[in-house]
């Protein structure tokens, strides 16, 4: 069994076959999906695909590329939402992205604290979107930590080896996708190999970002496995111990979240 702990299901990409993507996921041993927010405003859309599937969650909160959409959005309403709604089992995704100039990196900083507060006030865990900010994630991180710890994970992890261990210092999980298989991402393998086993979680971030046997296609939640194949390769564990591992990492983190 595996869970694809980050994938977007509500996108345009699976809206003409969402039956036959679940459907190939069961199939594949992917026996739960967490479908994550981008807009709070969009929750309805994520909670009815969550009704329609028992197998899948969802998460509420706003991406850092869309920031200034939703800076009315105070943490007390996160928390609202996030308790109203037995399929939301996690915060965000919220951080820092440095890699598009198309927000302001206060805004970010901004949300991005809000929900820190709203995974805070809930234990639930914060998916947090990380890209070309790894010092400023730091900083904000073990700020916000001293203030009181809250469950994170660093999702769809691609920065470097300094972020990665004061994630895991403060508590937080590091989940790998399909970058974790390309060719040229032998450091972010390296960096794998240092994650405590107990913290380590696959995803598909789907459609984004098909791992290796599938790149250049659409990816959905089915193709984790090949993620989960090339981590346990890289750990020097067998791909039925990772899965049983990060199964029940993703188990313990996302603690809302039945087994199914």
């Amino acid at each position: 069994m595996l869970i694809d702990t980050h994938c977007h299901l509500d996108f345009a990409d699976f809206e003409a076959e969402r039956d036959e993507i679940v459907t190939r996921a069961h199939q594949a041993g992917v026996k739960q999906m967490v479908t994550i927010s981008t807009r709070v405003r969009k929750l309805d859309r994520l909670l009815a695909i969550t009704e329609k599937y028992p197998s899948v969650f969802c998460s509420v909160g706003t991406h850092p590329n869309n920031a200034d959409e939703e800076l009315d959005i105070q943490t007390e309403e996160l928390v609202r939402l996030a308790n109203a709604h037995e399929k939301v089992v996690a915060i965000g995704e919220a951080g820092l992205d440095y890699f598009y100039d198309t927000q302001k990196p206060e805004d970010q900083q901004t949300g991005f604290r809000r929900h820190i507060a709203a995974a805070r006030a809930t234990q639930l865990p914060l998916v947090i979107h990380s890209r070309s900010a790894d010092e400023d994630m730091a900083a904000i991180l073990t700020e916000e930590t001293g203030k009181g710890a809250f469950p994170f994970i660093l999702h769809c992890f691609s920065a470097g080896p300094e972020l990665a261990r004061i994630g895991v210092e403060l508590g937080g999980y590091v989940s790998f996708s399909g970058i974790l298989t390309f060719p040229k991402s032998e450091e972010l393998r390296e960096i794998a190999k240092t994650i405590p086993q107990d913290r380590l979680l696959v995803e598909t971030d789907a459609p984004y970002l098909a791992p290796k046997r599938w790149r250049g296609k659409r990816n959905e939640p089915s193709y984790v496995v090949n993620t989960a194949e090339v981590l346990a390769e890289t750990i020097g564990l067998s791909y039925a111990e990772v899965a049983r591992i990060t199964t029940e990492n993703a188990f313990r983190l996302f603690s809302k979240m039945p087994r199914i």
